[in-house]
């Protein structure tokens, strides 16, 4: 698939054909399933690992340490700022931001491929998180937390893996469209920086363990790195 600019895809009269959306879904089923499983089984391992094996060793004793640390150390103004960070990646806000990215991506290209795309990376990363959660169950960090900690399991982080994905897919695409060297020159800056800043926000909040946030960034990154593989596809 080469880049084509909104203007070229205008003048050509490039707009979405009846069934593109079930072509589309349909290619992403046939080549992500398997990544998806194998992902889904290597973060369950993993979170078996951390928790059952090296949990009780020098690791889990680096990882609450970490945490007290942090939580030592708090003051208003970081409270405040990583609570902005950690609104960046809740819920709400992926979901919000996803939606409208998408909506716009589908009047400028006039077709499907972007949708599926960042909606496949985030809705994606979410079912990976929460399969890998029924499987892996570890408490939260013993310091006081800063948010209300969700019924799911401190590990991986969510956040940070859906700060991945969600940044990452978007600026993935706009990369991938134009090529602009401002673009080229602040989005990957941006896309790497925000899940590496929510991550530690989440860790400044007593949220979660170091080993936690570090599984989310191999998380996101290793779903976006599927997803975007077979979004650069030709299509």
């Amino acid at each position: 698939m080469r880049p084509i600019s909104t203007d070229r895809a205008r003048r050509a009269g490039w707009r979405a054909e009846p069934g593109e959306l079930r072509a589309d879904l349909a290619e992403a089923g046939r080549r992500l399933w398997l990544p998806a499983i194998a992902l889904v089984a290597g973060m369950m391992l993993l979170g078996l690992l951390i928790t059952h094996l090296l949990g009780s060793g020098w690791l889990g004793r680096q990882d609450a340490a970490v945490d007290r640390e942090l939580a030592a150390d708090r003051t208003g103004t970081l409270n405040a700022i990583t609570a902005v960070l950690t609104g960046l990646a809740a819920t709400p806000t992926v979901i919000g931001l996803t939606a409208l990215a998408a909506g716009i991506l589908r009047v400028v290209s006039g077709r499907w491929r972007e949708v599926v795309f960042l909606a496949l990376a985030t809705a994606g990363e979410t079912a990976i998180f929460l399969l890998t959660t029924l499987v892996v169950h570890r408490s939260r960090p013993p310091v006081p937390h800063l948010d209300v900690a969700p019924p799911t399991s401190s590990f991986p982080s969510g956040h940070t893996a859906a700060a991945v994905c969600c940044y990452g897919s978007i600026a993935a695409v706009l990369l991938w469209r134009y090529r602009q060297p401002v673009l080229r020159a602040v989005l990957p800056v941006l896309a790497g920086l925000l899940p590496l800043l929510i991550g530690a926000s989440r860790l400044y909040r007593g949220m979660h363990f170091p080993t936690d946030v570090l599984a989310g960034l191999l998380l996101g990154g290793s779903w976006l790195t599927a997803t975007g593989r077979w979004y650069r596809r030709p299509g």
